[in-house]
């Protein structure tokens, strides 16, 4: 999959090449979630190459040994396309930490083949549907490497209560209900676990 259109936006997988539009996206925003550079998910445990190379190097190297997938959302600007979003993704052994993980060990009915662990849209384009359109280009990439049961954790939202999008890792279950999602249980405090399936391309 490569430059394919999503509601006038372009999904690229994260891959050696467009790692320097994920670095420039996540740059532009101190190396989001605090500067993780979206590794926390790989940190189970936390292995002492990381604390040697930083946040952004490790993820570097993940990346060019093919050991971190995202879809990244491009857009065309007046100075050239750039990434503006994206969706993470993974096995469970590409990602094995998740919040609330030994809940989730405990409920855990049939393993997933797949996760999305992690979302961000850059600050100009929140409130535009841009992390669904992440969301399809994960599931989209997921589809190519052989489809499966793909697992979310997005926040469960009380009704009424607006939360600052700049919280919400995982977007809302609303959204992914939308998405063709099913709830299936609690996680933690305001988190769920949601299922799909995705069949092979």
């Amino acid at each position: 999959m490569s430059g394919v259109s999503m509601d006038g936006f372009r999904i690229e997988p994260l891959s050696p090449q467009t790692w320097p539009d994920f670095e420039a996206l996540a740059g532009r925003h101190n190396g989001v979630w605090g500067g993780c550079w979206c590794t926390w998910f790989h940190l189970y445990p936390d292995p002492p190459e990381r604390r040697e190379l930083g946040h952004c190097e490790f993820k570097r190297q993940l990346v060019e040994q093919g050991r971190a997938h995202a879809a990244l959302v491009f857009d065309s600007t007046p100075d050239g396309d750039e990434a503006i979003a994206w969706a993470q993704f993974g096995t469970v052994a590409e990602l094995r930490n998740i919040h609330h993980r030994k809940e989730w060990e405990k409920g855990l009915v049939q393993a997933p083949d797949f996760r999305i662990t992690c979302l961000f849209v850059d600050r100009r384009y929140r409130r535009r549907g841009v992390a669904a359109v992440a969301v399809r280009g994960a599931l989209a990439l997921i589809a190519e490497a052989g489809g499966g049961l793909v697992e979310a954790y997005p926040h469960d939202l009380v009704p009424g209560r607006k939360t600052s999008s700049s919280f919400l890792y995982n977007a809302t279950r609303t959204m992914y209900e939308r998405l063709g999602f099913d709830y299936q249980r609690p996680k933690g405090k305001g988190n769920c676990v949601m299922t799909k399936i995705i069949p092979a391309a």
